[in-house]
Order: structure tokens, then C-alpha cells, then sequence
């Protein structure tokens, strides 16, 4: 099992189709064949079900992929090790986040440590929850920040950084009355993200466990800017993080009125791989986050409330 083999086995994995993997890890579809039946030869067992809507792993091939992601990520792990060892190591880190974090929560932050440390590099990469923790497991980032899930795994460390609170949103113009129960806004038209978002998880979870019926989405966007211009507009109301609506709060086209009950929140999270040595400008970078990012002030952020 060598670590091409291994890439073109998680490649077909994740597109479940052997021409989209080819062209991701530039192989032509033949010599892509050919690697994946020399893994299968090599272990004994078929890895993919074959069929005319795609490929699909079999129970082999699952309990493979949690390997080959374990043994590229430490074969990476070795080669940033020694070249840290011999002086050679890249000054970089790679950072996964979601939109709104990555905007309101961790702009003057990262600009605070580049600061301080002006030869260490940064990317940040934009992603949602299933993304970022799918690019961790891979090794494209080095560190994610995202929503705690209550998902365990030992691969990775979890530090909790704050508690970031969802607020209940209508236009300015929309004439909103606050709600008194969940019961009445399960009738309210809402703006809200995909299903998979942790947003959106906690919205449902919300209505779930008080065993009252969601209300209807009438919208359904993927960034929490535009649900923030769309609610504005009066298309219906949002559940959306606090520190998303500062700027449209500012200019009043939005309101937020009081959530009935205690109001849904998110924990804030950094995760980040195991390593028997960290690279050390992510150990710099884990250094300041655990130093600098406090919570913010709850008077840093706060919509007028209506009515």
C-alpha cells in the first residue's frame, strides 16, 4: 500500500465516480483501474462495488478509508517532522473556517498574530462544518475552527474557545411582533441554511425537542450574509449567530426579538491532528489562540431589540 495508491483510494471514495477521481489525481481512468485493482490484489478483498450510477466502497473498502487517511496524515506528519528537525520546515499554516467566523470572529485575531510573527504564513480556507472536517482528516489544513457537533475523535485534539449565541431576527420594515411561545413562530415563514449546517441543526433541534412542528423554510441559502440581506428584505425571519448582523443592526434593517425560551447556542471550537511533533508555527499559532482569542464582550455585538 503505498501513499498513491492510498490517494487515488480516498479520491475515488469521495466522488464515488472513477472519472471524476481520475482527473482529480491527473491519472487517466485505465491507470486509475489499475491502481485500485493492484490495492485490491495486495489485500484480498474488493474495496468498491461497481454498478452504471458509480462505484460505491464495500464494507472493506470503508474500514480502509479511516486507514489510508491515518497513514497519509502521519506520512506527512514524518516529513514535516524532519524537515522541522533539520531546519528546512515551511514558516506556514493553513486554516479552515466557516464564513461568518472567519469574518467577525477571527479577522483581528489573525491579523494581531501576523503581527507578531511576520514570517509565519497563513491560509484560511472558507468551508462548512462537513468540509473543514473532511479537509482535517486529509491534511489540507492544519487547524479547523467550526461548531462543536458533540462528535468525538481521537484523532484530533478539541479546544473550546467561547459560547457564540444565535439570535431570532426579522426586517426592520417586516413589523414582527415577538413571539410568545415556539409554538407561535411554527407558522412564521424562516430564512435558513442547508441541512448538514450546524445553524440549521440547532434551529431544527430547537422545534424537535420541544415537540412542536418546524416551521416552514422558505428559503434556504448557504451563506448567513445573504439570509441576513434576505431577512432584512422581509422575506421572513432568521436564526443566525449574533456577530453575523453587527452592520445591518448598525443601519436598522434588521431587529432581533427574544427568542421564546432559553436561546439556541453554538460552542465554538479549534481542532486541530494529534502529532507526536507539532510543526512549530502551528504550535505558535495554538500558542496565541489560547492567549488572544477571548470571547467578545456581549456589548461588542448586540442587535436593539424590538418592541
Amino acid at each position: 500500500m503505498n501513499p498513491r495508491q492510498l490517494k487515488t483510494f480516498l479520491a475515488v471514495i469521495r466522488h464515488e465516480n472513477l472519472t471524476r477521481a481520475a482527473a482529480e489525481v491527473n491519472l487517466a481512468q485505465s491507470s486509475l483501474s489499475d491502481q485500485i485493482q493492484a490495492l485490491e490484489e495486495e489485500l484480498g478483498a474488493e474495496l468498491f462495488l461497481r454498478s452504471r450510477q458509480g462505484v460505491i466502497a464495500t464494507p472493506a473498502g470503508a474500514v480502509l478509508k479511516a486507514y489510508a487517511e491515518e497513514i497519509l496524515a502521519l506520512n506527512e506528519e514524518a516529513k514535516a517532522a524532519i524537515s522541522a528537525a533539520a531546519g528546512n520546515a515551511e514558516q506556514s499554516v493553513t486554516l479552515g473556517t466557516l464564513e461568518t467566523i472567519a469574518a467577525e470572529r477571527l479577522a483581528p485575531w489573525l491579523s494581531l498574530f501576523r503581527k507578531k510573527n511576520p514570517d509565519v504564513g497563513l491560509k484560511i480556507k472558507i468551508g462548512n462544518s462537513g468540509e473543514l472536517l473532511a479537509q482535517l482528516q486529509h491534511g489540507s489544513i492544519d487547524v479547523a475552527f467550526t461548531f462543536d457537533r458533540g462528535q468525538q475523535d481521537e484523532r484530533f485534539l478539541t479546544r473550546r474557545i467561547c459560547s457564540e449565541p444565535l439570535v431570532l431576527i426579522a426586517g426592520r420594515d417586516f413589523q414582527a411582533r415577538p413571539p410568545a411561545s415556539l409554538a407561535a413562530l411554527s407558522t412564521a415563514p424562516f430564512v435558513a441554511t442547508e441541512t448538514g449546517c450546524v445553524y440549521r441543526h440547532l434551529f431544527d433541534t430547537a422545534f424537535a425537542e420541544a415537540q412542536i412542528a418546524a416551521p416552514s423554510i422558505v428559503t434556504e441559502a448557504d451563506s448567513i450574509a445573504t439570509i441576513v440581506r434576505l431577512v432584512a428584505s422581509g422575506a421572513g425571519f432568521g436564526l443566525v449567530p449574533r456577530l453575523a448582523v453587527g452592520p445591518a443592526a448598525t443601519l436598522g434593517n434588521v431587529v432581533e426579538l427574544p427568542w421564546p425560551g432559553e436561546p439556541p447556542a453554538a460552542s465554538l471550537v479549534m481542532m486541530w491532528r494529534r502529532r507526536r511533533v507539532q510543526p512549530p508555527a502551528l504550535t505558535l499559532l495554538l500558542q496565541s489562540a489560547s492567549e488572544e482569542l477571548s470571547p467578545l464582550r456581549p456589548a461588542d455585538a448586540r442587535l436593539r431589540h424590538a418592541g
